[in-house]
């Protein structure tokens, strides 16, 4: 198991921007996952450990982008309709079957070759029938409807960089030039787990002063749909010797150790100390709202996230914390998410110094534009403040007011997984 340095994460201070945690994350913390060579159809979702280049042209032959008539440009009459006899027919798949000496059109399907000294085609609803010819019309632009060889990728070109996570389109373009397996880092092995007395499993019955615990499961859902193997550690009691002696052993059998709940300040927020007495704390507070107290930390080398216990703020620090140290662990270019702009619906006032994330919803106004609308409560613990809204209104750590009709950014929450 790779493991990281004491100085790699060396990052100090009282209460980090996101963009010094991120760039430091960058800087300083080494990719810990392994190669492998899986098929294509089990690439879907993984990162490219290898720079794929192309080994030929995409397309490889010159084709017609169009079902209709190659002609040479230079058998075309100017400013007059040509009529020309059509001297042969060529398939997808098939090279023509005879190219006419003398000027000519040949009947052509989308994706058949060119055939050779013919550089422009016809759209077959724009021609006219003319007995055993075709009559064309004037002002066709030489190589129009023709797909050149190399034109989508040339041979020798990076069709698929190193670090990208790879999608369908991604694996399309790895058949496309002839690509039956690819290099990808492995999965990160992740461990998740909730500390908290009150907390009980989903299916068993609450005891009075209990609840349900849906942290675990929602962040574990999160970290999947990002590429890691989660391994689900269940929920930890508020014992700091059982949280040490649990955190240690399970750190060395994994790339990253993610858990929720506990590192707050309050008397039963074990998690921090815990932390101490195996490992060294890093940072423990962040400029973000919610979920300002986050504690990461190195246990054996191996790092420690501790998540807030409220789940809107455990969602959200997990997204903008934890998304970038994931991706520096597995070899991912990384890049934080752009986020959309649109026009605030509502009115708002917050602290400058920190990045806050305000529940929204899109709505379009009668003039067609789209607005982002709050969600009408406020609370980190409101999960139904995520399911009812369509994503996060991002505000910089400046601004300390929002106005109805002032842009924000929006980032819809199925970007961000």
């Amino acid at each position: 198991m790779a493991q990281l340095t004491d100085d790699c994460f060396a990052f100090g201070g009282a209460l980090m921007p996101i963009e010094a945690a991120v760039a430091l994350i960058a800087e300083r913390v080494p990719v810990v996952a392994g190669i492998e060579t899986v098929p294509l159809r089990d690439a879907d979702g993984r990162i490219a450990a290898e720079d794929v280049r192309a080994g030929i042209d995409l397309p490889p032959f010159d084709n017609s982008a169009v079902d209709g008539y190659a002609v040479r440009h230079a058998d075309l009459a100017a400013g007059a309709e040509t009529i020309l006899p059509v001297g042969g027919r060529v398939a997808a798949g098939h090279a023509a079957d005879r190219v006419p000496a003398r000027a000519a059109a040949i009947r052509i399907f989308t994706g058949a070759p060119m055939p050779p000294g013919f550089d422009t085609v016809f759209m077959q609803e724009d021609v006219r029938p003319d007995g055993d010819g075709v009559g064309l019309p004037p002002g066709l632009k030489p190589g129009a409807n023709r797909r050149f060889a190399g034109e989508d990728v040339a041979r020798g070109e990076i069709a698929i960089a190193a670090g990208r996570r790879l999608g369908p389109a991604d694996l399309g373009v790895a058949a496309a030039i002839g690509r039956g397996s690819l290099a990808v880092r492995r999965r990160l092995r992740v461990a998740v787990f909730s500390t908290g007395d009150e907390l009980t499993e989903p299916e068993m019955p609450l005891a009075p002063g209990a609840i349900h615990d849906s942290n675990r499961v929602m962040l574990a859902a999160l970290l999947r749909r990002l590429g890691a193997e989660v391994r689900d550690l269940g929920i930890l009691r508020d014992d700091r010797a059982l949280l040490a002696g649990r955190i240690a052993a399970v750190a060395g059998e994994h790339d990253l150790v993610v858990t929720s709940g506990g590192v707050s300040t309050g008397e039963e927020d074990h998690v921090g100390a815990a932390l101490d007495s195996i490992g060294r704390t890093v940072f423990w507070r962040l400029a973000i709202k919610p979920g300002r107290p986050v504690a990461m930390g190195l246990v054996g080398g191996v790092p420690l996230v501790g998540l807030p216990g409220n789940p809107v703020a455990a969602y959200v620090t997990l997204l903008f914390v934890v998304r970038p140290l994931l991706a520096r662990l597995a070899g991912e270019s990384y890049a934080p998410p752009l986020g959309l702009p649109v026009r605030a619906a509502f009115r708002y006032g917050k602290k400058a110094g920190r990045r806050e994330f305000v529940r929204v919803t899109l709505r379009r106004e009668p003039d067609g534009s789209v607005v982002a609308v709050k969600f009408p409560r406020e609370g980190a613990g409101l999960l139904s403040s995520l399911t009812g809204s369509d994503g996060l209104a991002e505000l910089a750590d400046e601004t300390t007011r929002v106005e109805e009709g002032d842009e924000v950014t929006f980032h819809p929450h199925s970007l961000l997984w």
